[in-house]
């Protein structure tokens, strides 16, 4: 039987498999010669001492033991063009793989995307990053792969209990993710690698009789008597089915608009906003390391952490080493910012969004939106800093250590934000609560973190786009709405998922209901 075995290393052996393979063999006392594989099963780094270890988990193969090398494949997917159809609203992660589990299934899916495919998303990037235009139905939140394509393609989650983390991981690995995302603590594939894959995905889909249509936004849900019987394109056409899975994403404020009018029952939800801080790796490194350069066998540090302030829980999100910020807003008129990271993270700068946990009390200047109150008390902020910054994608920034002191800076250096910034006292841009917390947040922040608060790290805001600031509700044993028979909301826009991992997760469980549902209809 191969012997599994738990051990810390120096990063140097962690990373050279020859010298692995001797520390392994002094260890179980055994011969090089004799050690035919070693499988590394999970890889994480503990950097709590001066001296960083690497913890691993290993599998050691002697000679003597039969090995054979595995590769992860596709599941036995059957040509589904002739099945009964059902609609697929949005094409990000909650949407492919519940595209992927219908055919899975027996069931064709028709997967209805308003941005553009993958690669034709560019274009509208390079537009708000260069020219400052922003394009409603393709940019950083809309298009081919959702959110996640452009904005990192991290797929760490805690979300554990929600489904089968390690199927996603593989299905992922199928369609070309490198293997090292089944064994990293924090799996990432970036945003440079991750278009490859979603372009794999849909090619997949529509190989075995799904269909996706790209530039195609939802305008209306045909409903009657309490059921769906398909939806409605902006061009006027109508797609008919009586199952539809609502994917569209926590952005999507037209379909929680458009779900409110029709009075179809919606929540308000709240969810975290703040700013986005960006500091110099190095810096990171430094602090996270406890020494003054990395070395070649340590990959750029992330952080994370948490405060309690006045009564509220103030965090890192979506922390980004090596990385870079992006403009994310959906309509013209408000400024959103986000982060991603190359599968390299070899950027000179880090960012991490830096938020605070919202209450539904907040929203209540915008009470008379009812379920709505949450996504325009958002929008206020978002249009708010777009005014303040000079109505064009530059964003609101200050310096931090000037923010904590209530004091403009004088200057803003370059940061990674190519659309660029304007100097603004981050007071005028929340509301005094979240001010006041941020501010006494960033003091806690520099206790823990030795040298985090410093005026060379620069805030952008908002960082606003957290979480969706709706619930969709629906039957926790069919996931069903409670209200709309056929309806399965789904993902992050429907306050289900928070991530590529946990929204994958929950597009296969939408897809298994409906299958479910279908063997006894």
């Amino acid at each position: 039987m191969p012997r599994e075995l738990l051990l810390q290393v120096t990063p140097e052996i962690a990373a050279n498999k020859l010298l692995l393979k001797d520390y392994l063999s002094k260890q179980i006392k055994v011969s090089l010669k004799e050690i035919q594989h070693i499988s590394i099963l999970k890889r994480s780094i503990d950097a709590r001492q001066k001296a960083i270890k690497i913890n691993l988990k290993v599998l050691i193969y002697l000679q003597a033991e039969p090995f054979q090398e595995t590769k992860i494949e596709l599941p036995g997917y059957k040509d589904v063009s002739s099945a009964q159809e059902v609609i697929v609203v949005g094409a990000g992660p909650a949407g492919l793989f519940a595209a992927l589990q219908l055919i899975e299934s027996g069931l064709k899916p028709i997967v209805i995307e308003r941005g553009k495919d993958v690669r034709g998303r560019r274009r509208d990037l390079k537009a708000i990053n260069v020219d400052h235009l922003v394009n409603e139905d393709s940019n950083y939140c809309f298009g081919e792969g959702g959110a996640g394509t452009y904005s990192d393609g991290k797929l760490y989650t805690r979300s554990k209990k929600r489904g089968d983390v390690t199927r996603i991981l593989e299905l992922l690995v199928a369609f070309g993710a490198s293997e090292d995302i089944l064994i990293e603590a924090h799996p990432h594939i970036g945003t440079n690698k991750l278009p490859k894959i979603i372009e794999d995905i849909r090619n997949k889909i529509i190989e075995f009789g799904g269909q996706v249509l790209f530039d195609t936004r939802v305008t209306d849900i045909l409903i009657k008597n309490n059921e769906v019987e398909g939806i409605v394109t902006q061009s006027g056409d109508k797609i008919l089915a009586n199952k539809l899975i609502l994917a569209t994403g926590h952005s999507a404020r037209d379909i929680f608009e458009l779900l409110d009018k029709k009075k179809i029952f919606i929540e308000a939800k709240p969810f975290a906003l703040g700013v986005r801080a960006e500091h110099s790796q190095q810096l990171i490194d430094s602090i996270q390391y406890s020494c003054d350069y990395r070395g070649e066998h340590l990959p750029p540090a992330p952080y994370s952490i948490v405060k309690q302030v006045n009564g509220r829980g103030m965090y890192s999100f979506c922390m980004c080493p090596g990385g870079v910020i992006a403009p994310c807003a959906t309509s013209p008129g408000e400024v959103v910012t986000n982060g991603w990271s190359p599968s390299k993270r070899d950027q000179v700068t880090a960012n991490s969004g830096i938020v605070i946990e919202l209450k539904l009390e907040d929203f209540k200047p915008f009470a008379k939106f009812g379920a709505l109150a949450g996504m325009e008390f958002q929008k206020s902020i978002e249009q708010k800093a777009w005014h303040l910054a000079g109505q064009t994608q530059k964003v609101p920034a200050q310096r931090m250590l000037d923010f904590t002191q209530n004091k403009v800076s004088a200057n803003i250096p370059k940061t990674s934000y190519v659309p660029g910034t304007a100097s603004v006292e981050m007071g005028e841009v929340f509301p005094g609560f979240l001010s006041q917390i941020l501010r006494e947040g960033f003091k806690e922040f520099g206790k823990s973190m030795h040298g985090y608060l410093t005026n060379e790290a620069i805030l952008h805001a908002p960082e606003s786009r957290t979480s969706s600031p709706v619930r969709i509700p629906r039957d926790p044993l069919t996931y069903e709405h409670l209200q709309i028979k056929g309806l399965y909301p789904c993902g992050e826009g429907a306050g289900y998922a928070g991530g590529i991992i946990s929204a994958a997760i929950d597009g296969e469980k939408c897809a298994l209901m409906i299958a479910e549902s279908l063997k006894y209809s």
